[in-house]
């Protein structure tokens, strides 16, 4: 039993200015705006949305396959895709393209300025989903436009369930496209944010898109998240961490718990407090793929969070 997690590998250059941006934009000159902020912090992380589900899911002990496609500056990523355990049967190689970058440059009052290059990411087309490897369960995490909807289309004909999380590239498709993915679909992930543009755009509300999928999950930050079924809506708590570094890849990392308790068929409940759990320990380290923990520390945990064993 595996999940295929379809979506971005990408490298994340992370940059800190010690300053704050606004003391050095003139708002009465933003239309001649050229400015260059010296940043004495830098790192390089390894992230992307299916590289960060999979990673999570792997620490949790599922067995998840990276759909994705990578450009000819891949090599030092690979080399920690096989550190991690976790196989690049169903990662395409892309001459000719860089992998995808986000630069990512954040002041002290948390404010970012981001490039975001796709690279490769664009031929996430070029890619099948595979009728093999006893995949039981997939999810469409956010990658190029053309590949997410042949993705959710391949699943949906070879009867693969999957989890639709459309991310920050939800704003690429329109109502239309939107509510094709909601149709074949068996659930629907999405931050509280996201979820409102998705009724905007869909003209579905919470009720009628649950009505279509087994489950619509919204997350709410440090609010936690909503699970809402056709019978009901559960509030699943945020567990509090108390040093929270880096709340980048918190998202990937839920959906990588959540992945974990519909392979095994937990209910709600449980599924739902397992990805707030690992989201939590994701936020105590800085970058995306830097957590690790074994799992019976994580089974620990859980207990001392929860009151009670899964």
């Amino acid at each position: 039993m595996s999940a295929l997690i379809c979506g971005s590998l990408a490298y994340d250059t992370i940059m800190v200015f010690p300053g704050r941006f606004k003391d050095h934009i003139l708002p009465e000159k933003v239309h001649i705006l050229s400015v260059s902020f010296m940043v004495p912090q830098i790192r390089r992380e390894f992230g992307g949305c299916a590289g960060n589900i999979a990673y999570n899911l792997n620490l949790l002990g599922g067995e998840g396959f990276i759909m994705a496609t990578a450009g000819q500056d891949f090599d030092q990523y690979s080399d920690w895709i096989d550190r991690c355990g976790l196989s690049q049967r169903y990662i395409k190689k892309i001459d000719g393209e860089f992998t995808a970058q986000a630069f990512v440059t954040t002041d002290l009052d948390d404010n970012q300025i981001t490039a975001f290059h796709p690279g490769a990411m664009n031929c996430a087309h070029e890619i099948d989903v595979p009728a093999r490897d006893g995949i039981s369960l997939a999810i469409i995490s956010p990658d190029g436009k053309e590949g997410m909807m042949q993705h959710a289309r391949q699943c949906s004909e070879a009867g693969i369930p999957f989890v639709f999380d459309p991310g920050q590239g939800l704003p690429m498709f329109n109502g239309e496209e939107l509510a094709s993915f909601v149709e074949q679909a068996s659930y629907v992930c999405v931050n509280d944010y996201e979820s409102q543009l998705l009724q905007e755009r869909t003209g579905l509300n919470t009720r009628q898109i649950t009505e279509r999928v087994q489950a619509m999950v919204v997350t709410r930050g440090s609010e936690g998240s909503v699970i809402h079924t056709r019978d009901r809506s559960l509030d699943i708590p945020a567990v509090w961490s108390g040093s929270v570094l880096d709340p980048t890849g918190c998202g990937d990392a839920y959906r990588g718990g959540l992945i974990f308790g519909l392979m095994h068929g937990m209910d709600w409940e449980v599924s739902g407090r397992i990805a707030a759990l690992i989201s939590a320990m994701k936020v105590e380290h800085h970058g995306t793929q830097n957590h690790a923990f074994t799992l019976e520390e994580f089974k620990s945990r859980f207990r001392q969070e929860f009151g009670y064993s899964y």
